[in-house]
C-alpha cells in the first residue's frame, strides 16, 4: 500500500465491522467484489464487543446463579453458593467475546477482505480519507456501504462518568452493584435490569412512558413486570428523571464521582430522591453519522441523523449505500445483517434484491423472554374483525392498497387470534417454566399467518419457526399438520395453530 497524498483505488468499501458491516463485506466478497472494510475500534462492532453478545453472557450468568439458588422445587438444596463476578467477567470477555471477534476477523481474511484500522471521512461522493494509526490515506472507491451503527444517547442531567453509566460501561463493571437505578425501560434497560437483579442488585427502573417494553403487547409485558416484582425490582412508570449528584455535591445534574449517586425524579406529581451505587442510562441510541463527512459526499440525512435509503439500501448518491442503525427502522443486529446482504447483492447488479420487513422478529431477553414478529396483537385488535391493511413492515394501515414503510403493496384482510398457554405444554411444566403463551394472528378464511408473539422460556428460539411461516406464507393448517417432536416447547406452535383452526387438542376451544 502506498502512503501519502496519492489517491488509491478501491472497489467496494464497507465502513464499520458490526453485524451489518462484516456481513456486507463477506457477502460482497462472495459475489466477486474486491472488498475493503474500515474499522476504527474493534472488529465485530458494538454488538459483539459491548452489546448483544456480552449482555446475553451476563444474563446467562444471572440465570445460572438463580437456578442454583432456587432449585428447591426439584428437590435440590444447595449451601455455600457464592458468585465470583470477576470470574464471570473473565469468562464473558475471554471465552465469549474474544472468541467471536477473532472468528469474525478470521472469516474476513479467509474471504480476502482487506481490513483497514482507522477512521473514515468522506471527501466526496466517490472519495474518502482514512486516518490510520500512523498516517492518513485518500481512497477512490466504486461503492461504499455505511455500517457505522449507533451510540447511547446521553440524558441531560446525567452526564456519563464514574457512577453514571451507559450500557457499555455497565457491562464492564467489576462489581455487582448493591443498588442500581436504570433510566429507561426499553429492550436494553429491562434486559440489564433483570440481569443485575438476578446477580443480586436492588434495582429501580424509571420509565417515562406508561409501560416498560412499550414495543410489546400489554399481556406480554405483564409477565415481565410480575417477574420483576418477585425479584424485588421497583418499576416506576410515567417518571421524569431530573438529575443526579454525587452525595455531598450541590448542583443538580452534576456528574457523580463519589461512591454513591443520588437520583431525583418526578412521578405522579411528586418529586423523589433515591440513592444508588450506579445509574444506568438507556434512553435510546443515536446513529453514528455526524462525523463521516456525509455533507461532502452529498448524502441526505433526516433531522435525527438517519440516512435516507431506497429498498436496496442505496442513498441518494448512487455510489453510497447504508444499512443498520444508521437508516430508518428498528435498531436490530439481525436487521442490519439482512440489509447487508441486500446491499451487497444490489452492488453486484441484482435488481431483484430488495428489503421486505414483514417477517423481522424482535426479541427482549427478559424474564420471561418476549418475542414478536409480523402483526402484533394490538394491531390485530385494532382491526376489530374489519378489513385492515398491513404492509410488509408488519404495520397496520387504514385501508387496502396503501403503501407500507418498505414500499411493498399492502392488502386488506380480516384477522383472528389464537393464544396457547405454556401451562398446557408438558415440556414447559417439566422444566418448571409454565409461565407464558404462544399467540398466532392469522387471516380469516385462508388461515395465512400474519403475526405471532411468544412470551415465555425459549421465546427467542421459538419465534424462528413462526418467522419462517410468515415469510413463506404458511397457513395455520400447515403448522398444525407439521409433526413436532414430543415433548418439546415447539409443540405449542402446533397447538396454537390447531386452536386457530378450531380443532384444539390440549386446551378447550
Amino acid at each position: 500500500m502506498v502512503a501519502g497524498n496519492l489517491v488509491q483505488e478501491l472497489d467496494t468499501v464497507v465502513i464499520g465491522s458490526g453485524p451489518g458491516g462484516y456481513v456486507a463485506a463477506i457477502r460482497a466478497a462472495q459475489l466477486g467484489q474486491s472488498v475493503t472494510i474500515i474499522e476504527r475500534e474493534a472488529i465485530g462492532g458494538v454488538c459483539l464487543n459491548v452489546g448483544c453478545i456480552p449482555s446475553k453472557a451476563l444474563i446467562t450468568v444471572g440465570h445460572r446463579y438463580q437456578e442454583v439458588l432456587n432449585s428447591q422445587v426439584f428437590g435440590i438444596t444447595t449451601t455455600g453458593v457464592a458468585l465470583d463476578f470477576a470470574q464471570a467477567q473473565t469468562w464473558k470477555n475471554e471465552k465469549v467475546v474474544a472468541q467471536l471477534t477473532k472468528g469474525v476477523e478470521s472469516l474476513l481474511k479467509a474471504n480476502k477482505v482487506q481490513i483497514l484500522r482507522g477512521e473514515a471521512y468522506f471527501t466526496g461522493p466517490e472519495h474518502l480519507r482514512v486516518m490510520e494509526e500512523k498516517e492518513a490515506n485518500t481512497y477512490h472507491f466504486k461503492h461504499a456501504i455505511i455500517a457505522t451503527g449507533s451510540r447511547p444517547v446521553e440524558l441531560e442531567g446525567f452526564g456519563f462518568g464514574q457512577r453514571i453509566l451507559d450500557s457499555t460501561a455497565a457491562l464492564a463493571l467489576t462489581e455487582v452493584p448493591k443498588r442500581l437505578v436504570v433510566i429507561g425501560g426499553g429492550y436494553i434497560g429491562s434486559e440489564l435490569a433483570g440481569a443485575f437483579a438476578n446477580l443480586g442488585s436492588e434495582v429501580t427502573i424509571l420509565e417515562g412512558l406508561p409501560s416498560i417494553l412499550a414495543q410489546f403487547d400489554e399481556d406480554m409485558v405483564k409477565l415481565v413486570t410480575r417477574s420483576f416484582k418477585k425479584k424485588g425490582v421497583k418499576v416506576v412508570t410515567n417518571a421524569r428523571a431530573l438529575g443526579a449528584v454525587a452525595l455531598g455535591a450541590v448542583a443538580l445534574g452534576a456528574v457523580a464521582t463519589d461512591d454513591e449517586v443520588q437520583v431525583t425524579y418526578e412521578a405522579k406529581g411528586k418529586t423523589t430522591t433515591i440513592r444508588a451505587d450506579y445509574v444506568l442510562v438507556t434512553v435510546g441510541r443515536r446513529p453514528n453519522t455526524d462525523d463521516l463527512g456525509l455533507d461532502h459526499a452529498g448524502v441526505k440525512r433526516s433531522a435525527k441523523g438517519l440516512i435516507e435509503v431506497d429498498r436496496q439500501g442505496r442513498t441518494n448518491v448512487p455510489s453510497i449505500f447504508a444499512i443498520g442503525d444508521v437508516v430508518p427502522g428498528l435498531a436490530l443486529a439481525h436487521k442490519a445483517s439482512y440489509e447487508a446482504k441486500i446491499a451487497a447483492a444490489a452492488i453486484s447488479g441484482d435488481a431483484s434484491a430488495v428489503v421486505d420487513y414483514r417477517a423481522i422478529p424482535a426479541v427482549a431477553f427478559t424474564d420471561p423472554e418476549l418475542a414478536t414478529v409480523g402483526l402484533s396483537a394490538a394491531e390485530a385488535g385494532a382491526a376489530a374483525g374489519a378489513g385492515v391493511s398491513a404492509g410488509a413492515d408488519g404495520g397496520v394501515d387504514g385501508g387496502a392498497g396503501a403503501e407500507a414503510g418498505s414500499g411493498v403493496e399492502s392488502q386488506a384482510f380480516e384477522v383472528k387470534t389464537a393464544k396457547f398457554p405454556f401451562a398446557a405444554n408438558g415440556r414447559a411444566l417439566s422444566m418448571d417454566e409454565g409461565n407464558g403463551f404462544v399467540r398466532l394472528i392469522s387471516e380469516v378464511g385462508s388461515g395465512r399467518l400474519l403475526g405471532a408473539q411468544v412470551a415465555g422460556h425459549g421465546a427467542s428460539e421459538l419465534i424462528a419457526e413462526l418467522t419462517l411461516a410468515i415469510e413463506a406464507g404458511v397457513s395455520t393448517e400447515d403448522l398444525s399438520l407439521t409433526i413436532h417432536a414430543h415433548p418439546t416447547l415447539s409443540e405449542m406452535v402446533m397447538d396454537a395453530a390447531e386452536l386457530a383452526d378450531g380443532l384444539p387438542i390440549h386446551v378447550l376451544g
